[in-house]
């Protein structure tokens, strides 16, 4: 009697173990476990000091990628917005034409290494500061899921407004270069000798206030609307990431948005940065909002080279999220699986 008690105690540990086995060698269960190991790994949270790291990186990236995609519309966009000659398509593709038989085709990118090396500081540290005021703000913590459309625009707008002031001198540097011959500043290290020389140092904070208040709304309006169609489609959908396609579309909604609300003060600074070199005074904002309104009207004078700005704008944002989005997984996930 105790022998067959003992044995069918055996029995039972036996097939106990057999089921384990059976249910993780099974396809079903092993794909079910690998979701769910992937869905804890993806959710699973970092130090504040990896998230800073990662957004730095992925960030810095993501700024230069998009930029460089785009750097011969933006100069294209500058040399319109600083004179009072009337913008049209036309008129932009004879633009790029002309410079590229006069110059060459790397012509084009001129000043794409001042814009790289104010755009890779920048987009570090917009991205990231964004993600620390989302912090400070509580914006979608367990806590505040259902976080107010208020905040998330004032998070983005306070981003834009921390990597705009610490980065702005090679904003002007690169307007300079963009809108000059190399005769003129052949390099980022000359704008910044002959500015300091023929100007002073206040002349490199040129523009700035238009700046800021430029990039209130177009920061503000490209992170809210960002990230409330990325919200809204990860509840739709179940999945904790977008997919590729997905970014692309919701960060150029986000850019030509965030556009459109800022461009007549887009115009502005850029008439203040570059007013030195074209011989026209633009000293204030008020200012230069008269003389372009009284010689150039509102639409050609404060929306010139909007309809660009549609084409690179949406591409450059749209590359820019979906670039970020994709390197914070990857370097999120390669670090938790270190540990």
């Amino acid at each position: 009697m105790s022998h067959g008690t003992i044995e069918g105690q055996g029995s039972v540990v036996i097939t106990d173990d057999l089921a384990k086995l059976s249910s993780q060698t099974n396809p079903k269960s092993i794909e079910s476990n690998v979701a769910s190991n992937d869905s804890q790994n993806h959710n699973a949270p970092l130090s504040n000091t990896g998230v800073v790291m990662t957004s730095l990186t992925a960030g810095a990236i993501a700024g230069a990628a998009a930029k460089t995609t785009i750097a011969p519309l933006d100069r294209t966009k500058i040399n319109f917005q600083i004179s009072e000659k009337p913008y049209s398509v036309k008129e932009a593709i004879k633009f790029l034409v002309r410079t590229y038989q006069q110059e060459g085709l790397l012509s084009l990118w001129r000043g794409n290494s001042a814009t790289m090396a104010r755009i890779i500081p920048y987009s570090a540290i917009q991205f990231t500061a964004h993600e620390q005021w989302k912090r400070l703000l509580h914006i979608d913590t367990d806590k505040n899921k259902n976080t107010s459309p208020q905040l998330r625009f004032l998070a983005g707008s306070l981003a834009g407004v921390t990597s705009q002031s610490l980065t702005y001198p090679l904003d002007l540097a690169r307007a300079r270069m963009a809108v000059t011959h190399k005769e003129k500043y052949g390099t980022l290290k000359e704008v910044f000798v002959k500015t300091w020389i023929e100007e002073g140092p206040r002349a490199f904070y040129r523009g700035y206030l238009p700046t800021v208040l430029g990039v209130i709304p177009y920061a503000g309006v490209s992170f809210f609307t960002y990230d409330t169609l990325k919200k809204r489609y990860i509840d739709y959908t179940g999945n904790p990431t977008l997919n590729p396609a997905a970014s692309l579309l919701f960060g150029a909604a986000a850019g030509m948005l965030g556009q459109s609300s800022s461009y007549p003060l887009d115009i502005v600074r850029r008439r203040m940065q570059t007013s030195p070199l074209t011989g026209t005074h633009y000293r204030t904002i008020l200012s230069t909002l008269r003389k372009v309104y009284r010689d150039e009207g509102i639409r050609r004078g404060f929306f010139k080279g909007l309809s660009m700005n549609w084409v690179k704008g949406p591409v450059a944002v749209g590359i820019s999220f979906t670039t970020y989005d994709i390197l914070k997984d990857f370097l999120r996930l390669s670090i938790i699986y270190r540990r």
